[in-house]
C-alpha cells in the first residue's frame, strides 16, 4: 500500500516534491506517446507528412480533449459510489460509466470517419498534403473508440484508488506505439498509414488491458448495455453533469485551435510543419508546470479542510518556486538547443527555422504558464471552478482569436501565430490574478482554525 501524502504536516517543499513526481511522469509519457508519430514521419517520409500529422493532431484532440474533460466525470461518480460501502451500487457505477464510454467511442469513431474530409477543409489542409492528411486521419478516428474507452476507464479506475493501473498500461501501450511506428514506417515503408496503424494497434490493446483490469477490480463483466439502457440511466445522466462543464472547456481550446490551424495553411507546408514541432514541444517544457498545478489543488483542498490557512499559503509559495524554477530551466534548455530539438522531428531547412523562430518567441514566456498553473490549482482546491473556467477560455480562446483575426487580415505574416500563444498566456494570467484578489480574503481568511 503507498504511503498518502499529507499535506497538513511536515515539509511541505518535499511533499509537493514527491506527490507531483508520479504526474510528471505520466504527463511524459502521455506526450511522448502522443509526439512518436510526428517524430517518425519527420524522420522516415517527409515534411508534407508532417505537415498532415500536425494538422489531423489538432483535429482529433478537440475530440480526445472533450473526452479527457469527461472522464472526471466518471472518476466522480464511481469515486461517491466506491465510497458509499454498496458494493451493488458501485458495480452498478462503473458498469454504466464504462458502457457509456463505449457506446460514445463507437458513435464518435464512426461519424469521425463519415466526415473526414469536411473536417480537414474546414482547419484549411492544403492540396500537398491533403491525400496524406486523409489517410493517417481515417485510420486516427478508426481507433478514436479505443482512446475513448481507455480514457473513460482510467478516471474509472482512479475513482476506484488504483491510479497505478491506467500508469502501467500507458507505459506497455506506450513502448508498443514506438516500437510499431518504427517497424511498420521506418522498415516496412508503409509511410503515413504506418503511423495510423502503429497508434489504433497500441490504443486497441491499452483499451483490452483496461477492460480486463477493471473486470478483475469489480470482480464481474463491466460491459452491460442492457444494464446501462435500464437500472444504469441515472448514472449517465450523472455523468453527463458532472463532465459536462470540463469536458466542453477542453473542446473549446480544442476548438479553438483548428482557428489557429486555419492561419498557419495560408503558408507552405514547411511552414505548417514547423509550427507543429514547436507546438510539441512546448508541451513537454509546461509539463512540470501542468503537474505541480494539479498538486496545488490537492494541496490546498487538504489544507482547507483542516483549517491550515498557512500552510496553504506556505504551499503557494513552495509550489510557484518549484514551477518556476523547472519551467525556466527547460525553457533555457529549449532555447538554447532549439535547432537540435527541432531537427529531431525533421532537418529540413525551412520547417527547423520556422521551428526555431517560434520556440525563441515562447521559450522566454513559459514563466506566465507556470503562473497560471499553480494560481488555477489554489483556485480549484478553494472550490472556485466557474469563474477560473470561464477566465480561462476568455483568455486562451477568445483573446487570442481576437489577436489572430486583428492582426493576420492587417498583415499575414507568420510571426503573428508565434506570439498569439503568449498574449493568450498573458491575458489569462491577468484575469485570474484580478480574480484571485478579489476573492482571497473570503478563500484563505487569517489565521489558523
Amino acid at each position: 500500500m503507498k504511503q498518502r501524502i499529507d499535506f497538513t504536516q511536515g515539509n511541505m517543499l518535499r511533499s509537493i516534491v514527491l506527490f507531483s513526481i508520479p504526474l510528471i511522469t505520466g504527463e511524459l509519457l502521455q506526450n511522448l506517446y502522443n509526439s512518436v508519430d510526428a517524430l517518425v514521419v519527420g524522420n522516415f517520409v517527409d515534411q508534407y507528412a508532417l505537415a498532415a500529422v500536425t494538422v489531423c493532431g489538432v483535429i482529433a484532440n478537440m475530440v480526445v480533449n472533450f473526452f479527457n474533460g469527461m472522464s472526471v466525470g466518471a472518476n466522480i461518480v464511481v469515486a461517491k459510489a466506491s465510497g458509499s460501502g454498496d458494493r451493488a451500487r458501485m458495480q452498478l457505477a462503473v458498469r454504466a460509466a464504462f458502457s457509456f464510454g463505449v457506446v460514445l467511442g463507437v458513435v464518435l469513431s464512426v461519424l469521425g470517419i463519415l466526415t473526414v474530409p469536411q473536417l480537414l477543409r474546414f482547419a484549411g489542409t492544403q492540396e500537398d498534403y491533403f491525400d496524406a492528411a486523409q489517410v493517417y486521419l481515417r485510420i486516427y478516428l478508426a481507433g478514436l473508440m479505443f482512446t475513448v474507452i481507455y480514457n473513460n476507464a482510467a478516471g474509472i479506475l482512479r475513482a476506484l484508488g488504483r491510479a497505478d493501473i491506467p500508469f502501467r498500461i500507458l507505459l506497455v501501450s506506450c513502448g508498443m506505439n514506438i516500437a510499431l511506428d518504427l517497424l511498420l514506417t521506418g522498415v516496412l515503408r508503409m509511410g503515413i498509414a504506418g503511423v495510423g496503424l502503429a497508434t489504433v494497434i497500441s490504443q486497441g490493446t491499452s483499451a483490452v488491458l483496461i477492460y480486463r483490469a477493471i473486470n478483475c477490480c469489480i470482480q464481474g463483466n463491466c460491459f452491460d448495455l442492457a444494464e446501462m439502457l435500464h437500472r444504469g440511466k441515472g448514472v449517465v445522466a450523472e455523468v453527463l453533469g458532472v463532465g459536462a462543464a470540463a469536458g466542453i472547456q477542453s473542446a473549446l481550446i480544442g476548438f479553438s485551435n483548428i482557428f489557429v490551424t486555419r492561419y498557419m495553411n495560408w503558408f507552405s507546408a514547411e511552414t505548417v510543419a514547423g509550427i507543429g514541432v514547436a507546438q510539441r514541444l512546448d508541451r513537454f517544457v509546461i509539463l512540470p508546470a501542468k503537474s505541480f498545478g494539479i498538486t496545488m489543488t490537492t494541496c490546498v483542498g487538504q489544507n482547507l479542510g483542516a483549517g491550515h490557512y498557512e500552510r496553504i499559503r506556505k504551499g503557494e509559495r513552495n509550489c510557484i518556486a518549484v514551477a518556476l524554477g523547472g519551467t525556466l530551466a527547460l525553457s533555457g534548455i529549449v532555447y538554447f538547443f532549439a535547432p537540435q530539438c527541432v531537427a529531431l522531428f525533421n532537418a529540413e531547412p525551412e520547417v527547423v527555422a520556422v521551428g526555431v523562430a517560434m520556440m525563441h518567441v515562447l521559450a522566454p514566456m513559459f514563466w506566465i504558464m507556470a503562473l497560471r498553473e499553480v494560481l488555477l490549482g489554489v483556485l480549484r482546491g478553494c472550490g472556485h471552478s466557474v469563474g477560473p473556467t470561464i477566465l480561462s477560455l476568455t483568455g486562451m480562446v477568445g483573446v487570442r482569436q481576437v489577436f489572430l483575426a486583428f492582426t493576420m487580415r492587417k498583415s499575414a505574416a507568420v510571426e503573428y501565430i508565434y506570439y498569439c500563444y503568449p498574449v493568450a498566456w498573458a491575458a489569462t494570467l491577468l484575469l485570474l490574478s484580478a480574480y484571485y484578489i478579489i476573492v482571497r480574503k473570503r478563500l484563505l481568511p487569517d489565521g489558523e482554525r
